[in-house]
């Protein structure tokens, strides 16, 4: 079958509601198909697993309100208080685990980033490493399924920190989102790119495609940046988020530019992650010293929240990274529902 030619936008109306994973998704979608309010047990956000795929997905779902909405869904319930009601409850679930999680890392700027400036020694446990060395093109299409997710809104969770900095840090990072945003160019939108990388692998670029086939470790990791991007108090946590992924994309960029390239994924499959490398290294620089350093120039409190984010960052990349390779290894798919045969 003939992929779809590609695309970065979804349909005027926006992409399909999916389907409910538990109480709490369902009550979210029976919500945005009715126009009502979303019904629940009450406590059931209290007992709800903070990692699993029922509040995972009722968060994405109720965050996705804020980029593209939903077929079928009135644009007004982006605001609607019950819907923020639940979201906020759902967000105070999430938090929770992550600082209980992440309670002992480290505070300061320097000591939460040292570890991401060298390569380390034994890549054996990297993602990346084992697509470029060892991974099949059929690991290659899911992992771009997953990654669409993110991919096609990339860089838009992080403009939302722009007009909460001032300066230095606002000059900076207004300097690395134009890149994001193909510096002028539409051809050159990096989500763009990554819709022309997802058709080279047969795979449809349409919006929120795959949002089925997502599991909660990958929805935790976009959630993530919609919760930092999303409360003014955690803009310093999103530009430690934003500082690690610009930190580790170069090498992770090279090796899965090596890894296209040996499965034949295609041209505009390899020129996604090759065009990263070179980008990534030089917005790495900025994001440190002017976005950072200028950030905590003048709110210098904020430094511990910066740490936080890197810290959260790094935690969801590994359990994401745990959960794709321990499917692997067992040979099964690492998607919800494996992608049709290409």
């Amino acid at each position: 079958m003939t992929p779809p030619a590609p695309s970065t936008t979804a349909t005027a109306a926006g992409p399909r509601l999916v389907e409910g994973r538990g109480e709490l998704s369902r009550a979210v979608i029976d919500a945005l198909r009715s126009g009502g309010s979303p019904t629940y047990t009450p406590g059931s956000v209290g007992r709800a697993d903070p990692w699993g795929d029922d509040l995972q997905l009722a968060l994405y779902l109720l965050y996705e309100l804020h980029y593209r909405g939903f077929d079928g869904v009135d644009d007004e319930r982006e605001w609607d208080p019950d819907l923020l009601r639940l979201r906020r409850e759902l967000e105070d679930r999430f938090r929770h685990a992550l600082r209980t999680e992440l309670s002992d890392v480290p505070r300061s700027v320097e000591e939460a980033f040292a570890p991401l400036l060298v390569e380390p020694v034994d890549l054996s446990g990297s993602l990346s490493r084992h697509l470029e060395t060892d991974g099949e093109l059929w690991q290659l299409r899911e992992y771009a399924a997953l990654r669409s997710l993110y991919h096609l809104k990339e860089a838009d969770p992080h403009a939302w920190v722009i007009p909460r900095l001032t300066g230095r840090a606002k000059a900076a990072m207004v300097a690395i989102e134009y890149d994001e945003f193909g510096a002028g160019r539409a051809d050159r939108v990096h989500a763009r790119l990554f819709a022309e990388l997802m058709t080279d692998l047969g795979l449809d670029p349409t919006y929120g495609h795959y949002l089925d086939q997502g599991s909660a470790p990958l929805l935790a990791t976009v959630n993530l940046m919609s919760l930092f991007g999303l409360h003014r108090a955690l803009r310093g946590a999103l530009v430690g988020h934003f500082a690690c992924v610009e930190v580790t994309s170069s090498p992770g960029s090279r090796r899965l530019a090596n890894a296209m390239r040996r499965c034949g994924a295609g041209p505009a499959a390899e020129h996604f992650y090759a065009e990263h490398v070179e980008a990534d290294a030089v917005h790495e620089q900025i994001v440190r010293h002017e976005v950072i350093g200028g950030l905590l120039a003048t709110e210098p409190e904020l430094e511990a929240d910066v740490a936080f984010g890197c810290a959260a960052t790094v935690f969801l990349e590994d359990r994401l990274a745990d959960h794709i390779r321990g499917a692997w290894d067992q040979g099964r798919s690492a998607l919800r529902t494996p992608l049709p045969e290409h």
